[in-house]
């Protein structure tokens, strides 16, 4: 019986070790020479000058979220083009009902200001 988890344990040592390996390989065989350049703290190539726990403007998210939004859209639109002919009109009427509540998403977005930037 234990025999058959044998091929499982193989696939696990070797997955951590094509996990582990590189990281370890490059920690011992790379150039340990630290100096003020390396260890100064960088936050788009100038210090940071106020408080990590500051509030940041919430438009900043708005963004981030609507383009995983239309990143995603696009994820679903290639595979249902591909296959469009095989799902006939269900699939294309089921594709442009998905469209239609992200135009309306999109254009309540923009109505909020969501897209304005100062």
């Amino acid at each position: 019986m234990l025999e058959n988890y044998l091929p499982i344990l193989v696939f696990i040592a070797i997955g951590i070790l094509f996990g582990v390996g590189p990281m370890m390989a490059g920690y011992i065989l790379s150039p340990q020479r630290p100096n003020s350049a390396k260890l100064s703290p960088y936050e788009c190539g100038f210090e940071a000058f106020e408080d990590s726990r500051m509030a940041f403007d919430v438009r900043y998210y708005l963004v981030a979220i609507l383009f995983i939004l239309f990143d995603l859209e696009i994820a679903f639109l290639f595979p249902w083009a591909v296959v469009l002919n095989k799902l006939g009109w269900f699939g294309f009427n089921a594709m442009m009902v998905f469209l239609g509540i992200l135009v309306i998403g999109f254009i309540y977005e923009w109505k909020r200001g969501a897209l304005e930037w100062e």
